[in-house]
């Protein structure tokens, strides 16, 4: 029986015999490195590429020029296909430079490489939406919540220093005013005082009790 065989980036192949069996698979079987493989793809599209604009193709489009110049048809066929192949080929390595493939694709292999040692069994749907969503989704908001918790408890451990540090100034201020208040009333009492002495005085040494002497003033004191 025939048997049909292909190579994947991967390093397994398509080669099954009777029994289903790869035969050369195995521990040690090379594997292709996906930037390599990108190359050979892009070289086998320029081959299938000039093969189906062969010359003979070219030649059907212009007869007229092939039957009056064909060595000059021979040399605008081959510029063609330089041409043709060089444009492919930069379009190629733009892309490959734009998307940083090479980077990607080497990742992708270390990757590959690194699980083959894993031997546990990696996640699979379980064939219900309702709970692979749940399954995914359900520590994402978990986590979220404890993230909002803790801002919240933060946010409200500042909201109340600076609730105390309100409450400290205005009592600080009330301290103030009362300390203002007192000293006011103080310089009022000293003020009136000073009057009343004032007056005082004036009024023992009035014209009228001159002749009396000083002993009546003292006396009425």
């Amino acid at each position: 029986m025939a048997t049909a065989r292909g190579v994947h980036a991967d390093g397994g192949c398509e080669e099954k015999g009777p029994e289903g069996s790869c035969p050369e698979s195995g521990p040690h079987s090379a594997t292709i490195p996906r930037v390599k493989l990108l190359d050979t793809l892009v070289d086998t599209f320029l081959q299938k590429l000039v093969a189906a604009g062969s010359y003979q193709r070219f030649t059907d489009c212009y007869k007229r020029l092939y039957q009056l110049q064909p060595e000059m048809t021979q040399r605008i066929y081959d510029k063609f296909i330089t041409q043709l192949q060089t444009s492919v080929q930069e379009e190629i390595s733009e892309i490959k430079a734009e998307g940083n493939l090479e980077a990607v694709l080497n990742t992708l292999d270390r990757i590959v490489e690194e699980g083959k040692d894993h031997t546990e069994l990696a996640w699979r749907p379980s064939g219900i939406p309702e709970e692979d969503v749940r399954s995914a989704m359900v520590p994402y908001f978990l986590q979220q919540r404890d993230a909002l918790q803790r801002r919240v408890h933060r946010q409200e451990a500042e909201n109340r220093q600076l609730a105390e540090a309100v409450l400290a100034g205005r009592r600080q201020v009330e301290e103030l005013q009362q300390q203002g208040q007192a000293q006011q009333q103080a310089w009022q009492v000293g003020a009136l005082a000073g009057v009343f002495l004032l007056r005082a005085g004036s009024s023992c040494q009035g014209p009228a009790q001159r002749t009396e002497g000083a002993g009546g003033c003292a006396g009425g004191a």
